[in-house]
């Protein structure tokens, strides 16, 4: 159906009536009319779906209507964020930082002397406490101890852990490679 000027009239008689409803359902006067101006942008251009003899207001509220709901769902999923506060808080570091950062813990791991890298994988790694790592490796409590914390200095040196000193052996074996250190 092409654009009559008593269509068109029609149309521009819905306008205080659509932009009251804008008004509602955004509760902004700036937005209802950015609304209202957007349901007959539409309205014009499909025109042509509208049946002659329906119920001209309903058609028009029908678009403002979806146009806002539209809108609303859309808008829950922005931020506003003008100055970038926040995006500046939104990092996301490159996948071969990640890569390059373990090959380096598993060449530092491999400098470490096989009883002490032992004993950090057991307490650090896989969780066992120290009496469970003592009786797998067949040594004493404070002997394990004692190689999960050079192990845990060296391996710190290794990596240039910054503030390594500061945690105790349980501590910077999670900082390191996590676990719970018994």
């Amino acid at each position: 159906m092409p654009l009559t000027d008593s269509l068109r009239d029609d149309i521009l008689a819905s306008v205080p009536s659509l932009r009251a409803f804008a008004i509602s359902l955004s509760g902004n006067g700036d937005r209802a009319d950015d609304l209202v101006q957007e349901t007959l942008l539409r309205a014009i251009a499909n025109i042509d779906s509208f049946q002659p003899g329906s119920n001209l207001p309903a058609w028009l509220f029908t678009i403002l209507r979806n146009l806002f709901r539209s809108d609303y769902r859309k808008r829950r999923r922005e931020v506003e964020d003008a100055e970038g506060n926040y995006a500046k808080t939104l990092k996301t570091q490159p996948s071969q930082n990640a890569h390059l950062e373990f090959e380096e813990f598993r060449t530092a791991l491999d400098k470490l002397p096989q009883d002490q890298r032992e004993a950090l994988i057991l307490v650090g790694a896989s969780g066992f406490s120290y009496e469970d790592a003592a009786a797998i490796c067949g040594c004493a409590v404070g002997t394990i101890k004692s190689r999960v914390n050079r192990a845990r200095s060296k391996l710190s040196a290794l990596l240039y852990v910054e503030g390594a000193e500061d945690f105790g052996p349980d501590e910077t074996v999670r900082a390191v490679i996590g676990g719970n250190g018994g």
